[in-house]
Parts: structure tokens; C-alpha cells; sequence
């Protein structure tokens, strides 16, 4: 079975967490997993006339920057940004925006998705983030998998936690806030299992595969 793709991109470390406790959900489920991350969008210099020339790449990532290929191959993914003004981050849309070939060839029809964000405050644009984020995957042909209240700790949660996807709350006068609460780590185990599930039921081996028994 090809992997889980669980992408993100995480100024702070905030989101970075979340897609960790993701990965462990998709894992303990034998489903293997990459994680992958993004590109920052820096600003290294102006034109004559005031206009931002844009260059990405960081070398202080410590996870590998995706591909493409990774993501067309990917049987499921789990994708998660910060909140800028309750929208995603730039450079989790700068990624996105250069997807088209797979939008053409339909590469990720039919593949689950799951959707994940961070913000510094309980009210800061969370669930209008992860919709934005389930919008580009919607037009991919995707199916979304976001968490069911039978899960108990949407209920209780006094941090993060929406049926739209996993949330996390950095709270900056909370002690540790870029730390994941009990109610945040259970629930990204929680949508790990749950993406993991659906790619089974829903994954469609290649040629290759079903010669091999794999």
C-alpha cells in the first residue's frame, strides 16, 4: 500500500506537533506514513519599482520539502497550516496553486483527505482556516474525513478540537502552549486512525502491486 502523506507547513512548531500526532495515529494502524512539509515563502529582495521578489526554500527545515510525485502517489492526505486572518498560510496556498497537472490528470480522485490547523488564540480563525484548506482539495476530487463526535474529548476539550478537522490552541500565556493538550493529542491519534481507515477501504492497488501480493 503506498503511503500516507501527512503535509503541513509550521512557522512556530505549533502545527508541526499536530502533524507528528497525526503520523503516530496513521502508524499505529500499520498504514505506513511520510511526513512532509512545505516551503517558506521568503522576501529577499525588491525591483526598482517596490515590487517583492518571492524565493522559497529554507535550508533549517528538519523534515524533507514535498514533491509533487509524492503527493499524486500518496493513498490519503492529511494536510495542516497555521491561521493568517482565519485563512491558510501563503505558502501551504503558494503549494497548492502549482498542483494543476495532478487537478488535470485527476490524480487524486477519490483519495480521503483530512485537514488540520494552529492558532494563538480559541477565536482565532480556526475552522474557517481548515475550510479553506478543504476548499482546493474538494476541486482534487478528494473525500474529506473529519472526526465524528462519537469521539469524547470533542465534547470536553477546552483547547483545540472541531469536527472539521484537528485544531491546536498556542495560547501565549498558557505554560508550554506550543505543548499539545491530552484533548489535542488524543484526537490527532484519533484522525490519524480514522484517514488511515478510509485509505484502506478505499485504496486501489496498481498492476504492479497485485502481481507482486503486496
Amino acid at each position: 500500500m503506498k503511503p500516507v502523506l501527512v503535509l503541513y507547513y509550521s512557522r512556530h512548531g505549533s502545527t508541526k506537533r499536530l502533524a507528528d500526532a497525526i503520523a503516530q495515529g496513521i502508524t499505529s494502524t500499520d498504514v505506513p506514513v511520510i511526513v512532509r512539509t512545505v516551503p517558506s515563502l521568503k522576501v529577499e529582495e525588491q525591483d526598482q519599482d517596490g515590487s517583492a521578489v518571492i524565493a522559497t526554500g529554507d535550508p533549517e527545515l528538519d523534515v524533507p520539502v514535498v514533491s509533487l510525485q509524492e503527493l499524486e502517489n500518496c493513498s490519503a492526505l492529511a494536510l495542516g497550516s497555521p491561521t493568517r486572518f482565519g485563512n491558510m498560510a501563503a505558502p501551504m496556498k503558494h503549494f497548492l496553486d502549482t498542483t494543476s497537472n495532478l487537478w488535470l490528470k485527476g490524480s487524486l480522485i477519490d483519495k480521503p483527505a483530512c485537514v488540520f490547523t494552529s492558532s494563538s488564540s480559541m477565536h482565532g480563525g480556526q475552522e474557517s482556516t481548515l475550510l479553506s484548506m478543504m476548499i482546493p482539495l474538494l476541486h482534487h476530487g478528494m473525500v474529506l474525513c473529519g472526526l465524528p463526535y462519537s469521539e469524547p474529548e470533542l465534547h470536553t476539550t477546552t483547547t483545540g478540537g472541531s469536527p472539521y478537522g484537528v485544531t491546536h490552541v498556542a495560547h501565549s500565556n498558557l505554560k508550554n502552549s506550543n505543548q499539545l493538550s491530552d484533548d489535542e493529542k488524543s484526537l490527532c491519534m484519533a484522525q490519524g486512525k480514522r484517514l488511515a481507515s478510509f485509505a484502506q477501504q478505499l485504496y486501489t492497488p496498481t498492476h504492479s502491486e497485485n502481481e507482486n501480493g503486496i
